[in-house]
């Protein structure tokens, strides 16, 4: 995967599009830091001391941080995916938002700004309960409805503006915007929670060999993360001779590769979304449905872990078949002429990619579920819970999935270009379609 990326200072488009997401990483990464007015931020951080291990240090991860220092980055990206999920869910049930994800890109602008109107919403909802909140807890300065007013205005235009980020971070930089934020907020507390937890080791509070277990219970599952990541089952595709433009090309046999985790970070963001905005709601309140309920969804603790695991079973089959419909793939073999050998095409083709779609997805959903709460378990047996977080399965995966995707995209695009420019000097040179289809052939041997 790394090799093409040794081109990327030579493409001035790439560069462009790196530098670009970097300059909003860091508009992103100094907003953390713009406090909300009228809170006693001291008062705050002696609450986020009292209540280390519950649903608080999950809030945070995704925040980037910004939740500890309440600043107009408090809410982070997490209403944008709630409202997704929502839409998500609602469109095969809803004719009409159905009919508009088939409309194609017209359809799809008129979904996203649906989603762009229920997270301003979700966002008002969330900060009103949380500036209510903060004032039971007598950690504002001048309470009262010109507070809350100010607090809900505040961070929901905080969200909205990491909303605006983010899509354009996936318009004109590199990855998925809203991935990239995230993956930004967990990398940024990651040097700040390890010295803590060697100022632990330091001070007798862990043991040095509990230390170096966490150490390396972190790099097995790092290594775990990438090898299944990498890991795919191949499907043969084989193409009978036929003509293309003026030229007839030989019969081939390609491949179609389905990755074991084909949802990649997706479920386990859902699910932590699922869990974060009750508990955004329920950490500021003195509610006391809603404090029993914190009990129930505190990580570490049974009852969590069953309804973290299955969370991410649920969005991992309902997520896959949103972005692999056999159905579909296999009408467009079918109209290229392509085949699965021994399988006919049309619907024994889907039925048969139906079947092997299946077998990935219960693999891939067992998979994320142990990946994200197997280490999460290890880190707080072991009375690291801060470390449970930032480098828990949760965080890793959403890590080192980020990281291999965008390496494959900035790959995908050096490729391109490479292409782009072998085929315009082959041109030049030769001057025929001849050369043209020698090349795409060596490209496609490659």
């Amino acid at each position: 995967m790394l090799g093409g990326l040794g081109d990327v200072g030579k493409i001035p488009e790439l560069r462009k599009r790196i530098f670009f997401t970097i300059a909003l990483l860091a508009v992103y990464r100094l907003g953390i830091f713009v406090s909300t007015p009228g809170i006693d931020v001291e008062a705050l951080r002696n609450l986020f001391d009292t209540t280390e291990g519950t649903l608080f240090g999950m809030i945070n991860m995704f925040s980037g941080g910004a939740f500890e220092q309440f600043s107009i980055f408090t809410l982070g990206i997490m209403p944008y995916i709630s409202v997704s999920i929502i839409i998500q869910v609602l469109t095969p049930a809803v004719p009409v938002l159905e009919a508009l994800k088939k409309e194609g890109e017209a359809g799809r602008r008129i979904l996203t700004r649906y989603t762009r109107q229920g997270t301003v919403i979700l966002a008002l909802f969330q900060a009103f309960f949380i500036s209510a909140g903060l004032e039971s807890q007598g950690l504002v300065v001048n309470p009262g409805w010109a507070f809350r007013l100010s607090t809900m205005l505040t961070l929901t235009a905080g969200t909205a503006f990491i909303m605006w980020l983010g899509e354009q971070i996936t318009e004109k930089g590199i990855g998925n915007g809203i991935s990239i934020i995230i993956f930004a907020g967990i990398v940024a507390r990651m040097p700040q929670v390890l010295y803590y937890t060697v100022e632990l080791t330091r001070s007798g509070e862990i043991q040095p060999l509990a230390m170096l277990m966490l150490l390396l219970f972190c790099v097995a599952t790092i290594a775990a993360i990438v090898f299944v990541e990498r890991s795919h089952r191949k499907i043969p595709v084989q193409y009978p001779r036929r003509m293309v433009g003026n030229n007839m090309a030989q019969a081939q046999t390609q491949y179609m590769p389905l990755k074991v985790n084909m949802a990649g970070v997706i479920p386990p963001i859902f699910a932590s979304a699922f869990l974060v905005v009750p508990a955004t709601i329920g950490s500021f309140t003195s509610n006391e449905m809603m404090q029993d309920l914190m009990v129930y969804l505190t990580p570490g603790t049974t009852s969590y872990s069953i309804i973290f695991v299955a969370l991410i079973i649920m969005f991992t089959f309902f997520y896959v078949p949103i972005i692999f419909n056999p159905e579909e793939v296999a009408e467009n073999l079918k109209k290229n002429g392509g085949f699965v050998p021994t399988v006919r095409p049309g619907k024994p083709t889907a039925d048969f990619l139906y079947k092997i779609l299946n077998r990935l997805t219960v693999w891939g959903s067992l998979y994320i579920a142990g990946i994200c709460i197997i280490p999460q378990l290890f880190y707080f047996e072991m009375g690291a819970q801060s470390f449970a977080y930032v480098f828990g399965g949760t965080a890793v995966l959403i890590v080192v999935g980020v990281t291999l995707d965008t390496a494959s995209q900035i790959e995908s695009f050096v490729v391109s270009r490479n292409y782009e420019a072998f085929m315009s000097r082959s041109t030049k040179k030769k001057g025929g379609i001849g050369s043209m289809s020698y090349s795409r052939t060596r490209l496609l041997r490659r």
